[in-house]
């Protein structure tokens, strides 16, 4: 198994980070990594990684980290870098090399305090790695202040530093750090090859990964947590149910509340697992005695955790929000698929009942209505306007069609 195994229909994608990796592993293993970039070079100092959700940008990234960090001893007789065993490729990949940091936005942007350290660090050498490398996740979370700290590490960058951005598409990108990274765009992968990546890797029954994949339209990770997780297929089959209960305005609201308050509880989950062990170790970090009083001075520090908590939890319930509207768009382009007669394969089969019942009961102008109040759902969540509100104004909109 090597790195470029998770990405998935990403062929030419893996085929350029690849050479890439195989002109840094040269530079390295020549000990030229402190001298300019020959022009034949594939490899570069910055790369911007963008496409649709579920395409596998993070996971592109994190496997071109990897194999720039292989340590295989397979390379010295012509083996590719990015064996997918070594010390390099298993730390990068899990997220614990010490010479890969990873910047993830917590709540609806990153901000600058959380950039000075990153940016500061990139100026350094390796301390055991062959490259410094930086992955932010969430390019397009970068506010101004975070976003001109990274262009002035991507302007001047340390002769063994390597950016990898991670963003939906171009546009999200600052044009003058877009301007200096090398970019790649994925695609969105077929419904068979990710309803194959479920069989292959996670062992899924097939008829539950065809239904995984097909419901999810190539999301590869959305597709194996419906298929592992039974939880998930329960959250879906009721929010597909939310259609056909919108008859009356009271309806509408019990709706929004319960969407909401589905987002809630998954965010309450992920606090309970991690907030209670970061709020421990941080205590234990600061010298504080196990059922003791916490040391003079440290109160800041504490407070600075609980608003990143804080943060993270508010982005977790909008994701998982985020989740369910996506989950309804493909409801209602099934609608709009049946009504206007097209051989569009329907991503929820599962439900072709409550399909054709729609079709019939409304017009394609309705269902093209509905679609676009689902969206202005995502834009209201996205500009932090209250949840309930926003799905509120999203249920009453869908009854009016």
């Amino acid at each position: 198994m090597t790195v470029w195994d998770d990405l998935v229909g990403q062929e030419q994608v893996s085929a350029v980070l690849d050479a890439a990796a195989r002109d840094a592993d040269a530079l390295v293993t020549a000990a030229a990594a402190d001298q300019p970039l020959p022009e034949t070079s594939k490899m570069t100092h910055a790369w911007l990684f963008t496409g649709p959700p579920g395409a596998g940008r993070n996971q592109a990234a994190r496997a071109f980290a990897a194999a720039l960090q292989c340590v295989s001893p397979d390379r010295a007789l012509g083996g590719a870098p990015g064996c997918g065993f070594c010390d390099g490729c298993h730390t990068a990949l899990l997220g614990t090399h010490a010479d890969v940091t990873t910047v993830a936005a917590v709540g609806s942007e990153i901000l600058v305090k959380d950039m000075r350290d990153t940016v500061r660090k990139s100026f350094t050498s390796p301390a055991n790695g062959r490259w410094q490398i930086i992955l932010v996740e969430d390019a397009e979370r970068l506010n101004e202040k975070s976003a001109n700290a990274v262009l002035k590490a991507v302007e001047e960058p340390a002769p063994r530093t390597v950016w990898l951005l991670c963003a939906p598409s171009v546009e999200d990108v600052l044009p003058t750090i877009r301007s200096r990274c090398r970019h790649l765009n994925l695609r969105t992968p077929s419904v068979e090859a990710v309803a194959g990546m479920l069989m292959r890797r996670d062992g899924i029954e097939p008829e539950l990964a065809a239904s995984a994949a097909r419901a999810t339209q190539g999301h590869v990770d959305r597709a194996r947590r419906l298929a592992t997780d039974p939880a998930a297929r329960e959250r879906r089959a009721a929010v597909l149910k939310l259609p056909l209960r919108l008859d009356e305005v009271g309806a509408c609201l019990r709706a929004a509340q319960e969407l909401v308050d589905a987002a809630a509880e998954d965010a309450r989950q992920l606090a309970e697992e991690m907030d209670g062990k970061e709020t421990e170790e941080l205590k234990a970090a600061l010298g504080a005695a196990q059922g003791g009083r916490m040391p003079r001075g440290t109160a800041g520090v504490m407070k600075d955790l609980e608003d990143m908590q804080k943060r993270r939890r508010t982005r977790t319930q909008r994701d998982s929000l985020d989740v369910a509207l996506g989950d309804l768009t493909a409801f209602y382009r099934d609608v709009l698929a049946l009504q206007l007669g097209t051989r569009v394969a329907l991503a929820n089969a599962d439900a072709e009942d409550a399909l054709e019942r729609l079709a019939r009961a409304g017009t394609p102008e309705s269902t093209l209505r509905r679609i676009e109040a689902i969206a202005a759902c995502r834009e209201a969540l996205d500009r932090n306007v209250a949840p309930l509100l926003a799905v509120e104004a999203m249920t009453m909109a869908l009854r009016a069609g």
